[in-house]
């Protein structure tokens, strides 16, 4: 058994990491090179994994000496064999103290949500975080931020977010009421606050209907839309943009940034980079980029485009800076001039216009359209289970697609089996 005589006189013998000294039952003081003196107590503890139904050895750090004397030291060790021998590991005590030790029990809201954000920021997109953190600024702490999170009930919470369905702005709210129940089970998390007061906060609140961006699905007016934008007599980027938007379906973010760097036109493929897509921060930086194959349309629509802006970084500049991508406006101010306005159909539309009559027209598997739209399947859990990319039932989709838009385009509209409908009129 050490003394406190040889605790003051132990030293790590030279050429070692480190030096042990032992007390008794599992104490024991270890000694770096340095002359760093720390107390440990060896347990053993069930395992886990390929160790299961097997004891294996674990150590809790008690303290450093001089600072915790060696009495001071084994009444810890006491406490702790007691604490194992009652089926508590002596570690996760230690950690569990540590956390509760280390956090106010009065925490305000103000205070947990710097905690919550400083948690999350780093892993989203400079989008998320930004729309995050307007709402908690603008509507969550200005009601809430001074009070204790311990205090605030149902109540409170809900009157805070009901000036933001006053104002009828549907989609803030329903991202405020995310934003509150992932801060309040983080708060759960740390013991500061009841993650229920934060639960089912949609059913007091008038949500309304969800709003999809408006499109046109049904065959004959996509084909009036077609041949409307074939007969686009604007600025000639704005009309290549109009021709490809439908064959390719993308985001209209993603179709404006295209740049000739990314397209490849013997190949007939787009490739986006993972920065430019709708995705998690992790997925920018990490995630892989999408192909989206070139139709003989789209890659003819490309060519024509290619002697006006190819000498440039972009394939549809803005009008004022070449080095900017076309604003964001251009194809709703075109749409809307041919009479289509943004209540029927949308920029954004193109990809439920495809995704609907890929579908229940053309007969296309679900799961290869959703590859082409860069959606993550999910099964019922919520879990991505699909990850195939269906490259080549793409390549053969989109040639179809193109195909189809040109006998929409014709006027003529037919069923899955080839036959004309009556709806059709030859134009």
């Amino acid at each position: 058994m050490l003394t406190d005589k040889t605790c003051r006189a132990a030293v790590c013998p030279p050429g070692k990491s480190r030096g042990r000294f032992t007390d008794s039952g599992g104490l024991y003081l270890e000694v770096t090179p340095a002359g760093t003196k720390r107390w440990f107590y060896k347990y053993r503890k069930p395992g886990s994994g390929e160790k299961a139904g097997k004891l294996v050895e674990a150590r809790l750090q008690i303290g450093n000496y001089p600072a915790l004397s060696l009495a001071l030291a084994r009444t810890a060790r006491d406490k702790a064999k007691s604490a194992a021998k009652g089926g508590i590991d002596p570690v996760q005590q230690k950690q569990a103290a540590k956390l509760r030790n280390g956090l106010a029990p009065g925490q305000t809201l103000a205070e947990l949500v710097a905690l919550y954000l400083q948690k999350n920021v780093p892993r989203w997109s400079a989008t998320h975080a930004a729309r995050s953190q307007r709402i908690i600024t603008a509507d969550l702490l200005p009601a809430l931020g001074r009070r204790k999170m311990a205090d605030i009930d149902r109540l409170e919470l809900i009157a805070a977010l009901r000036p933001i369905e006053k104002r009828g702005t549907l989609g803030t709210l329903d991202k405020a009421i995310s934003l509150c129940s992932a801060i309040w089970k983080h708060g759960a998390n740390l013991g500061l606050a009841r993650a229920d007061v934060a639960a089912s906060l949609a059913g007091a609140f008038t949500l309304g209907k969800v709003r999809h961006h408006p499109a046109i699905i049904e065959p004959v007016r996509f084909g009036q839309l077609l041949r409307h934008i074939r007969a686009y007599h604007g600025g000639p980027v704005v009309a290549a943009a109009l021709q490809l938007a439908p064959l390719v379906f993308q985001r209209p973010g993603e179709l404006r940034a295209m740049a000739w760097a990314e397209v490849d036109l013997e190949a007939g493929l787009w490739v986006i980079p993972a920065a430019r897509m709708k995705r998690t921060k992790d997925g920018k930086e990490d995630g892989a980029p999408h192909a989206v194959p070139l139709s003989r349309q789209a890659v003819a629509i490309l060519r024509r485009l290619q002697p006006i802006t190819g000498s440039g970084a972009l394939v549809f500049p803005g009008e004022r800076r070449r080095d900017k991508p076309m604003s964001e406006n251009s194809l709703r101010v075109a749409l809307m001039a041919m009479g289509f306005p943004s209540t029927e159909h949308t920029a954004h539309g193109f990809r439920a216009s495809a995704r609907t009559m890929l579908a229940e027209r053309l007969g296309i598997d679900p799961l290869v359209i959703e590859a082409q739209l860069a959606h993550t399947v999910k099964d019922s859990l919520g879990t991505a289970y699909n990850r195939t990319q269906y490259v080549q039932q793409r390549v053969e989709m989109m040639q179809q697609w193109s195909d189809y838009c040109d006998t929409l385009a014709a006027g003529n509209v037919f069923d899955l089996q080839g036959r004309p409908l009556a709806l059709g009129v030859k134009r």
